[in-house]
């Protein structure tokens, strides 16, 4: 069993409700019909595309997941439903984390989570997530060899030597059901296989903040420069659920930039 705290992600089974996972597979294929894919991370789209998110943000099942930790009143800033199309290469070894210069970068607490869900079975074939477990804490040889993430040079695979698309010793598979919840620190290395299936592989990726008001100044003043605008088209009862959830922060505390992991 795997645990967020020690290991940096943990699996919640069938968290998302039938109906609303059927509503999520045909909203996000129109969504992605005809749109450009980048060749390492796929198809690339804000969840405020469609306002059926509002209801996922929001979702009761999902948020009381992280009551479990602790984490009563958790912010929510952005998100991204993710398509690998069928035969698409591997995704680059990552974090999604940049206030590494924080005196806080390696505490126990997440200072930021994310929230998967696949839309379909994952496997290694068809581009299931890849794991290095605990290296959301611990330093790892990996860390050393990683450039910037989310490069147009990975995003391209200019360099399919670079180790951010290498096999790790201590990597591990993560394959899922559709409709599962897989919880994740930011800090967290992850990457996932090729999908060499036939058919589309959709993930959603929500970022939260457990306890934003416990976050450092800076990290806050971070948090908020992210924050996805609500689209003023949306119907007002979407509208008001997810601006419910977003952080406030009125602080004049000078943001952290993009930093490299490293080692303290």
């Amino acid at each position: 069993m795997s645990d967020l705290i020690k290991d940096g992600y943990q699996l919640f089974p069938a968290v998302l409700p039938e109906n609303l996972l059927n509503t999520l597979r045909t909203t996000t294929e129109e969504l992605c019909r005809h749109k450009e894919a980048k060749r390492s991370q796929g198809i690339m789209l804000s969840t405020m595309a469609d306002p059926i998110m509002a209801e996922l943000i929001t979702l009761p099942t999902a948020l009381s997941c992280l009551e479990t930790f602790g984490y009563s009143n958790p912010t929510f800033t952005d998100g991204y439903i993710i398509s690998k199309p069928a035969r698409s290469a591997r995704l680059f070894w990552h974090y999604d984390w940049f206030a590494w210069k924080d005196p806080d970068a390696r505490s126990r607490v997440p200072q930021q989570v994310f929230f998967m869900y696949y839309l379909v079975d994952t496997t290694p074939a068809n581009g299931c997530l890849r794991v290095i477990p605990g290296s959301h804490r611990q330093h790892n040889p990996l860390h050393d060899q990683l450039a910037s993430p989310h490069s147009a040079t990975l995003s391209r695979i200019d360099n399919p030597g670079d180790a951010a698309f290498s096999t790790r010793p201590d990597e591990i598979d993560l394959p899922v059901c559709a409709g599962d919840l897989l919880v994740g620190d930011a800090r967290l290395l992850h990457a996932s296989h090729a999908n060499t299936s036939e058919s589309l592989r959709t993930v959603i990726t929500l970022w939260y903040q457990p306890s934003f008001d416990q976050l450092p100044e800076r990290v806050k003043a971070q948090m908020i420069q992210k924050i996805q605008p609500i689209p003023e088209n949306w119907p007002n009862e979407s509208r008001r659920m997810v601006k419910a959830m977003q952080p406030e922060y009125d602080g004049d505390a000078e943001p952290y930039s993009r930093n490299l992991y490293q080692e303290v």
